[in-house]
């Protein structure tokens, strides 16, 4: 069907068009079928995650292709999708012989690949496994795809963000304005929450969160929300750390059934939506990432990004701060360090 809409506005364009405006006018018509045609891998598709996850990247007409792997279940997750009346292609791989045949001329690749928490564990807890995963993946990108968008929502992400970029570095490949560590629950958390306490439309609530993605390193701004908000100092306190421990929340409520699944689809979806927007062209597309940073004394930091065609287009750093979201920053600095370290001794220790 979309190539026959394409072919008749061809014919269009050639009837009534002088020469220069057809070239034009194809040019725009090549673009947006271009950019309406990303290739997306989902690596982790089949877990709790990367289900939901793919049945909204289905959805997107900004996919043209959705290459699906996991080492299991994934022909029928595939299967299930490919029925949906959009035009994504749905193709699912399976098992590490297939993983480089999923990821070859992918133009985004977003992991939720790994283990999820249960009841009394740290994302922390989570490295010792999910660390391998990612870098076998990472490895994996490097090789087949080394110019795509990476957007990293495996857990520990403070350390399997410096995982994949010393991962990348070992190939040469390593551009830090394409490597992404997903914290948008964090800011979806947020704007759920206030919109609660403030009886407004959460549509229409922006908080920016900055830091990292675990515990104390998870760093609302309240003071940059739009519309702007206020809340005296026990309730900021209680608000914050309600966000900050918003995961354990949910893990505590499924009762060791499983983790935050349908709302980090939902962050990852609407996160990778951002990304191909501004791949697109679209302009003012803000998002807050965990990336290489040079914005605190920390190699790694979330903060509001601007991006482009070709990644982080500019960093815009943390903003103006309250004295409370200050102190936040600096009781965080110290386990984001580690976090960091971790991370990169992993790789350096790799055989």
């Amino acid at each position: 069907m979309r190539s026959n809409v394409i072919y008749r506005i061809f014919i269009f364009i050639r009837l009534f068009s002088t020469c220069r405006l057809q070239c034009f006018y194809f040019l725009a018509l090549w673009r947006l079928f271009l950019h309406n045609n990303a290739k997306v891998a989902v690596l982790g598709a089949s877990g709790g995650i990367g289900q939901p996850l793919s049945l909204l990247l289905k959805n997107s007409p900004l996919v043209g292709e959705l290459s699906l792997f996991d080492i299991a279940h994934t022909p029928g997750v595939a299967a299930d999708l490919s029925h949906i009346e959009t035009r994504a292609h749905v193709t699912g791989y399976m098992g590490p012989d297939q993983l480089d045949a999923a990821l070859k001329g992918c133009n985004v690749v977003v992991i939720p690949a790994g283990v999820p928490r249960k009841p009394g564990m740290t994302r922390d807890d989570l490295f010792n496994t999910n660390a391998t995963i990612v870098a076998t993946l990472a490895d994996a990108v490097a090789r087949n795809c080394p110019e795509a968008m990476i957007c990293i929502i495996a857990n520990p992400v403070n350390s399997t963000i410096p995982i994949t970029s010393e991962v990348m570095k070992k190939y040469g490949v390593y551009n830090p304005n394409r490597v992404f560590g997903v914290t948008t629950l964090d800011i979806v958390r947020a704007n759920a929450f206030v919109a609660e306490l403030k009886g407004l439309d959460p549509a229409r609530v922006n908080v920016p969160v900055i830091g990292g993605h675990a515990g104390k390193t998870i760093i609302p701004l309240i003071s940059q929300a739009t519309p702007k908000v206020e809340f005296p100092a026990d309730q900021l306190s209680a608000l914050t750390a309600r966000i900050q421990d918003a995961g354990t929340e949910v893990v505590k409520a499924k009762a060791g059934a499983g983790s935050a699944t349908l709302s980090m689809a939902y962050a990852g979806a609407r996160f990778t939506f951002s990304v191909l927007d501004a791949m697109n062209g679209k302009d003012g597309v803000v998002e807050c990432a965990y990336v290489r940073s040079e914005e605190t004394e920390c190699k790694y930091f979330s903060t509001p990004l601007l991006l482009g065609k070709h990644g982080i287009e500019k960093n815009l750093g943390l903003g103006k701060l309250s004295a409370f979201e200050e102190n936040l920053v600096a009781d965080a600095i110290g386990e984001l360090k580690g976090s960091i370290k971790k991370g990169e001794d992993f790789v350096a220790n790799m055989k």
